[in-house]
This record gives C-alpha cells, sequence and structure tokens, in this order.
C-alpha cells in the first residue's frame, strides 16, 4: 500500500541516487489523474419527483380522507396546465405506481391511451370502476408520457407485508396504550388535515403541499417515532413494519435504477407522498441521480 501520493507517484518516476524528485511530472500526473477521473464522472440523471394523494381514493391507506374529485372541469384544466409545465422538462421515461410483474396490462391501456381509445375502453370494460378513470396513472402519467412522445409508461410498484393488525396486538399485549393512542391520533391528524386542504385548495396547490418537506418528515416520522417503538423488549412486530414499508420502497427505486438507461437524462417517478418521501432519501444518496422538485417546475 502506498502511504502517500509522492510515495504512489515515485512508481512512476526513476530515480537515481544522483536525481531529484521532479515535482513538475508531479503535478503533471496528477493533472492527468484529475482529469480522467473528471472525465468519467458523468453528470446525474434528474427525477421529477411527484408525489400525490391517490386521484381515485380507493379507501386503502391507513388515512382515510374525504375525495376529491379529479374529473371535474376546474380540476381538467389544472391538469392540463400541470402537463404543459412537465412537458417543458421533457422527461425521458416516466414511472409510476402500478404492478411491476403486470407491465404487459399497463402497456395495453397505454397503447390505447395512445390511440384517443383508452376512456371508451375502460368506460365499457370496468364501468362504475372508478381506478381506470380517475387515478393518477392515467390522469397524470400517461398525460405526461404522450405529450412527450414516449413509447411506455413503467410500472414500479411492489407489495409487501404491512402487519398492521399485528402491530395492534403488540402494543395490547405490551399495554402500550399511550402509544396506541398517539398512532390513532396521528392518523387522525392526518385525515383532519388532508380533508381541511381538499376544501379549500386546488389540485395544484394541494399536490404542491403533499411534496412539501415538513409533509415527508411527518409522515416517515411517525414510523420511526411511534410504529418502531411497538411491542414488548423482544418483540419486533414494530421495526419489522417499519422494514417492511423500507423494503417495498427500496424494490421500488431498485427497478428506476435498473430501467433507466445510460442515454436517460431526464425521468418522472408519480408515486403517494409516503412512497416520495423515501424515494428523496434515496436519491440524496445515490450520485446518479438528482431530485427535482415539482415546486420547480410549476413556479
Amino acid at each position: 500500500m502506498y502511504n502517500s501520493v509522492q510515495e504512489h507517484l515515485s512508481f512512476f518516476v526513476p530515480k537515481t541516487k544522483q536525481m531529484r524528485p521532479n515535482r513538475f511530472l508531479y503535478i503533471a500526473i496528477l493533472l492527468c489523474i484529475s482529469t480522467i477521473t473528471y472525465a468519467q464522472k458523468k453528470d446525474p440523471k434528474e427525477i421529477l419527483l411527484i408525489g400525490v394523494f391517490h386521484f381515485n381514493n380507493p379507501g386503502a391507506d391507513l388515512v382515510r380522507a374525504d375525495k376529491f374529485d379529479v374529473m371535474t372541469a376546474a380540476a381538467q384544466a389544472e391538469l392540463h396546465k400541470i402537463n404543459a409545465s412537465i412537458r417543458s422538462f421533457a422527461p425521458d421515461k416516466v414511472f409510476v405506481e402500478w404492478d411491476y410483474d403486470e407491465q404487459s396490462g399497463l402497456d395495453t391501456l397505454y397503447n390505447l391511451y395512445l390511440q384517443d381509445q383508452y376512456f371508451d375502453y375502460v368506460n365499457k370494460k370496468y364501468p362504475g370502476n372508478s381506478f381506470f378513470k380517475e387515478n393518477e396513472i392515467f390522469q397524470l402519467g400517461f398525460r405526461i408520457a404522450k405529450s412527450n412522445r414516449l413509447e411506455k409508461v413503467y410500472g414500479i410498484d411492489i407489495a409487501t407485508s404491512f402487519p398492521f393488525d399485528s402491530l395492534l396486538i403488540s402494543m395490547e399485549r405490551a399495554q402500550q396504550n399511550e402509544l396506541k393512542e398517539k398512532i390513532f391520533s396521528r392518523i387522525k391528524e392526518f385525515e383532519s388535515i388532508d380533508n381541511a386542504n381538499r376544501k379549500k385548495y386546488s389540485l395544484r396547490d394541494l399536490l404542491i403541499q403533499c411534496n412539501t418537506q415538513s409533509q415527508r418528515d411527518l409522515d416517515l416520522g411517525s414510523y420511526i417515532s411511534l410504529f418502531n417503538r411497538a411491542g414488548v423488549y423482544d418483540d419486533f412486530t414494530g421495526p419489522d413494519l417499519v422494514a417492511n414499508w423500507y423494503k417495498r420502497n427500496l424494490l421500488m427505486y431498485s427497478l428506476v435504477q435498473k430501467i433507466s438507461e445510460q442515454q436517460d437524462k431526464r425521468i418522472v417517478v408519480i408515486l403517494g407522498a409516503s412512497h416520495i418521501a423515501l424515494f428523496r432519501h434515496f436519491i440524496d444518496l445515490d450520485e446518479n441521480f438528482k431530485a427535482v422538485e415539482l415546486t420547480d417546475i410549476l413556479e
């Protein structure tokens, strides 16, 4: 092992007893190494993070918020403006919260969307099913991809267990009544904030609110400060739940890393706001990507 830069460079520079170190040669070699290293380092890809509330409001989350109707003329006009702003970002790929192992189904739907046949198709095939009409995958993801002439939209969702019922049982066994009350109080707090915001804010403002750092910190902080503590000394149901949530997002993020190609410069990721909170953390640690916030694009 070389103990210093000078010792390392001495390997390249011949010496004799009468020969003094050639400092200019050392400097030249250092500059050469620095230039090569700089040339090898590529500019990170930009990822536009769009954290959303689920437009079709399936009621599958712990927080049960009121519905926000994205099908109104006002909301559709906002989606048009949001899409126009994102078009200038010029993404090379769009990733959405669709099961990764059902990509062929997403391809079929997007191809119908490209041919302006999508909504007629789903109205006939899935009558009364709001998911295919209102969900952000189709209202925002498909819209962005088509306006940027992309051939594909990528699904990256991967399901992992979320044993909330087991968490409650563990807290009861540990007699963590105060912790249990805090968890349900936090859920009610989220519901109250969401419902109040949906009554007074436009779709654009709601999306901006979903992507604030304070909202992300409150969301992720709940997993660490509340859920992770659940259970008696040797009961790790709480940490297991938190670990499964992190694992799900790490798996999703790995798909973004794997699917992104060398020539891609800009990417859009549209996921539930809780997912995006972790994605932002991952990107901050990933030298290959750089986060772009929705506010940077809209404002």
